[in-house]
């Protein structure tokens, strides 16, 4: 997880998470999040009828989006993993993980990358 906050969750992934990352998953408005905050390796699958019923009793209502997946979170097996919200958008581009002096302009980084000085 790279962000979560009321408005937004920010899944990052790539090959090696130390020095950047490539493709983020941004759920916007999220309203039901069942998984650990740190995970590795998520196969996406479509929700089964149960999830979905357990997002829709859950909320009183049904969301346009609705991701299941298996992860690894560290333990002997893969955890289930569930995220419900009002729109996802997949965003492709290097997100470096720390502070670089010579990035081009507009280059992202990562929410706690700050500059010396900050």
């Amino acid at each position: 997880m790279v962000a979560w906050n009321a408005g937004q969750l920010r899944l990052a992934a790539g090959h090696d998470l130390t020095y950047h990352h490539g493709l983020e998953l941004v759920f916007e408005d999220p309203a039901f999040v069942s998984c650990p905050s740190s995970f590795h390796d998520p196969t996406f699958r479509a929700a089964s009828t149960d999830e979905i019923l357990r997002v829709t009793r859950h909320l009183g209502g049904e969301l346009p989006v609705v991701v299941a997946f298996e992860a690894d979170a560290g333990g002997l097996e893969p955890v289930s993993c569930l995220i419900a919200a009002e729109r996802l958008e997949i965003v492709q581009e290097t997100v470096l993980r720390y502070w670089r002096e010579d990035t081009a302009p507009g280059q992202r980084f990562a929410p706690w990358v700050r500059s010396p000085g900050q």
